[in-house]
């Protein structure tokens, strides 16, 4: 509940204080690729409860003769592939945090699709809240390996302190300084989790209450 606070709070300043950055880039984004300006799409946080994600849009709408949309890289423009070099496409999600759908640090939220492709020992991501970066952004951000990637999150939902967290946003400016494990080979981010062995999947059907 005090680090609830402590977020929500710290995200109500941050909201404040980078307001005209924020108006900025949305004019520019509205004025590169048209609107709608923010992305909205549904992830999983906390126990498995569904929510509204919201970042900057990066990506264009452009389809192949079929009407189908194209791979995620050949839709990214030039100011897409800058937001997302200096993390600036997920300032939004202050909002989420202000909100208490994330928190600062914590497993970075994914797509409802993947809850049943997760095995028994993944699925503990969601015993906390999600959050803007986390234990796994820190060691390689989207370089990893879905199984790696997973497996960190495991352990920082095993080991999640004040003092850990403090830690990963002092690496998380590191990171972002750098341009650090921006995207997986041949992907504009990261390529679909397929999930693990099937016999290590579970139903979908946990009460998330």
């Amino acid at each position: 509940m005090f680090k609830n606070v402590i977020d929500r709070g710290f995200a109500a300043i941050a909201l404040v204080i980078l307001s005209p950055l924020l108006l900025v880039l949305a004019c520019a984004i509205g004025f590169r690729m048209s609107r709608p300006v923010l992305f909205r799409q549904t992830r999983i946080g906390y126990r498995e409860r569904p929510f509204t994600s919201l970042k900057f849009r990066t990506m264009t709408d452009a389809r192949n003769s079929s009407g189908a949309l194209l791979h995620d890289a050949s839709r990214l423009t030039s100011l897409g592939r800058f937001l997302r070099t200096w993390s600036l496409d997920e300032l939004p999600q202050l909002w989420n945090v202000f909100r208490g759908d994330m928190k600062f640090v914590g497993p970075r939220p994914l797509l409802p699709e993947y809850l049943p492709r997760y095995n028994a020992q993944q699925r503990r991501r969601h015993e906390v809240m999600p959050g803007i970066t986390g234990w796994a952004q820190i060691h390689g951000r989207n370089k990893q390996s879905w199984e790696e990637r997973l497996e960190l999150d495991v352990w920082y939902v095993e080991h999640c302190s004040m003092w850990l967290d403090m830690r990963i946003l002092a690496l998380t400016v590191w990171k972002v300084i750098w341009r650090e494990g921006i995207s997986h080979t041949g992907h504009a981010t990261m390529p679909e989790f397929s999930g693990p062995q099937a016999q290590n999947v579970i139903p979908t059907n946990r009460n998330s209450a």
